[in-house]
């Protein structure tokens, strides 16, 4: 008879009926000598999540040969008042540096789905546009996504997807504060 209690990536699930994947507990119990390992197999969980949904999105990108932080610029600029975004806001927006956010409007201005234009209101800034091209790249991208996300959220509620949004915001709150800390006590802090 078909185990019932493992999934096909090999997870497990708890006393509590919750899933967790064994191969990652193992690893995180021989790297903390035995100690806790709860927060670490919740951050290997994020990235085994992560990367799951970032293979479903490139899937349903068909091959369309963007990668996950032009396609976040992309969607950022398709929702963007017709004026434009400056590289600024998009990469505060992102919580990437402005220099990842140039090199990404560098490539998608290169396949033509974006440009550069002058800011109206600071002639020295500079403002990323979404071309027609790119309008309708995402338009062709939107179905296939939606189709895509609803197929790896399957099952999820929307208490637990609104659950899960605000988790990950969470996380991503304590890092910014983790970071400002580090950078007021120690000169550094890990990188965006």
């Amino acid at each position: 008879m078909k185990d019932v209690n493992k999934s096909p990536n090999g997870f497990q699930r708890d006393a509590d009926d919750l899933l967790f994947d064994p191969r990652a507990r193992e690893a995180m119990s021989r790297f903390t000598d035995g100690a806790d390992t709860l927060a670490l197999e919740a951050a290997a969980a994020i990235r085994t999540a992560v990367h799951a949904i970032e293979r479903m999105r490139s899937h349903g990108a068909q091959g369309r040969g963007l990668s996950a932080g032009a396609l976040d610029i992309l969607i950022r600029l398709s929702g963007a008042v017709e004026g434009g975004i400056s590289i600024g806001d998009l990469a505060q927006a992102g919580g990437v540096s402005a220099r990842n956010v140039t090199g990404l409007v560098d490539t998608l201005e290169r396949d033509g789905l974006a440009r550069r234009v002058p800011d109206p209101d600071d002639r020295r800034s500079v403002l990323a546009r979404i071309t027609p091209a790119g309008l309708a790249w995402i338009e062709a991208f939107r179905r296939p996504t939606q189709v895509a996300m609803d197929a790896i959220f399957q099952g999820f509620t929307a208490d637990d997807l609104a659950r899960l949004r605000h988790l990950c915001l969470r996380l991503a709150d304590n890092h910014h504060r983790v970071s400002e800390h580090l950078a007021r006590t120690t000169g550094t802090a890990p990188r965006s």
